[in-house]
């Protein structure tokens, strides 16, 4: 699993290469919390362009990044997401609680 940040301003868009699984979201967990409860940052974009792979330890890990962005009064969004993925986002219903473009 590779990860990039890139922060503008208010702004955290997370690109995530590979397989986001439970190895990955407890790793990572940490870095994006600690940048989203700095108070600089209000609203994260998850870019899963380059994304294989989502396990349901994925699914808790962005369920928990949203609830900590909407307690900021922030907006996440999920972008470039292939076919397969978005299918299996929206069968665990996130793209009901969360823009999926």
């Amino acid at each position: 699993m590779e990860i990039l940040y890139n922060e503008n301003g208010q702004n955290l868009t997370v690109k995530l290469k590979g397989e986001l699984d439970h190895h990955f979201a407890t790793e990572s967990r940490g870095k994006i919390d600690e940048r989203l409860n700095s108070g600089q940052v209000k609203n994260l974009t998850f870019d899963m362009e380059k994304l294989d792979f989502i396990d349901s330890s994925a699914i808790g890990f962005i369920i928990g990044r949203y609830k900590i962005v909407k307690k900021n009064d922030g907006k996440l969004e999920i972008i470039n997401a292939s076919h397969k993925i978005r299918r299996i986002l929206d069968m665990s219903g996130v793209g009901k609680i969360i823009n999926i473009k």
